[in-house]
């Protein structure tokens, strides 16, 4: 960002997001609970922060270079592969996007719109060669192209470190108790968990899982084994595996949270407060809404709010997918 307030481009537009006061969470908890509306950078989520820190370093390393021919690989659940794409796209590389075939349409479409090569690979668990992570891991060592690995790639959390987790702060005056965040590749969460913590080493960092997903037992002193259930919620949750960017992060506990209770929080910001989230920041308020119980009245919780809820249409705004899943339907779509 300029002096003037004047963005450089993709690149200089990202960050700085707003802090959101959510009204229904804060006046049912006595606390005022907070979301940093990440669907406000210029992709649509989260995770360009994350894909400008990861090509950042690319460009640091040699690896890439402004204005020349460059090409990045990445597998993806479909945010990361969007910040990746369009931040190449800024830049005149190339990006070639592996995502799990069963990722919502609107993301597919979305990917296949911005000019990104996107590459469909069945959904299969990380054991097995397969994966999708996998699969964009052999595509870039057999091409010489830049493989993002946001699971592993430090540069990731490093980037939340540096930017997401300061701003927070900021925003608040440095009066914060608790930050909830869900976890894929756990870069957000270990960034901000970092950066709150050298501010004030008791702010208290609880990660926000759904259920299915390995890494609440891990966070909370247990084994890697995933609890029962499954979930709707896309590019969060682990079954089996600890990334890297979650290794060491500074975690006082964790939420388990059902889809039910994640999509009411949705639905609930979106008919009551006009904020339009997807089912991830839905999982992250409920969370919230649970820590901020426990604290007690008069604290301050601050939560993530990953993308926009336009992105889910065909599934969480479907009431055929909803009733299928047997999940409560909003009443405008009953």
């Amino acid at each position: 960002m300029t002096v003037s307030g004047i963005a450089q481009g993709f690149w200089g537009a990202v960050g700085d997001t707003p802090l959101i006061r959510l009204r229904r969470a804060s006046e049912l908890t006595g606390c005022e609970i907070l979301g940093k509306a990440e669907f406000m950078n210029p992709g649509g989520s989260v995770k360009d922060r994350a894909a400008l820190g990861i090509l950042q370093d690319a460009v640091d390393r040699g690896l890439l270079v402004p204005g020349k021919p460059g090409v990045v690989v990445e597998g993806t659940a479909g945010n990361t592969g969007i910040g990746l794409a369009l931040a190449a796209n800024a830049m005149g590389w190339q990006s070639v996007i592996v995502v799990p075939e069963t990722q919502s349409r609107e993301k597919l479409d979305f990917l296949r719109m911005i000019g990104a090569d996107l590459r469909l690979v069945p959904a299969k668990p990380y054991a097995d060669p397969g994966n999708y992570v996998h699969v964009s891991r052999r595509l870039a060592e057999e091409t010489g192209a830049v493989w993002a690995n946001q699971f592993d790639n430090l540069a990731n959390a490093r980037a939340h470190e540096q930017t997401t987790g300061p701003e927070i702060w900021a925003q608040t005056g440095g009066r914060i108790d608790a930050f909830t965040c869900s976890c894929g590749t756990g870069g957000t969460l270990a960034g901000v968990a970092r950066a709150l913590k050298a501010r004030n080493n008791k702010v208290r960092i609880i990660l926000a899982d759904p259920e299915g997903s390995a890494l609440a037992p891990w966070a909370n002193g247990g084994e890697v084994r995933a609890t029962p259930g499954s979930s709707v919620t896309e590019g969060i949750g682990q079954a089996a595996r600890v990334p890297g960017n979650l290794e060491g992060a500074p975690i006082d506990g964790a939420e388990v949270i059902p889809d039910a209770e994640a999509l009411e929080q949705v639905y609930s910001l979106l008919i009551e407060e006009g904020i339009s989230v997807g089912g991830s920041a839905g999982l992250n308020v409920a969370a919230a809404i649970r820590v901020a119980k426990a604290l007690g009245p008069g604290h301050t919780v601050a939560t993530i709010l990953c993308d926009g809820g336009a992105r889910y249409q065909s599934k969480l705004f479907n009431p055929d997918f909803l009733r299928e899943k047997g999940l409560p339907l909003p009443h405008w779509l009953s």
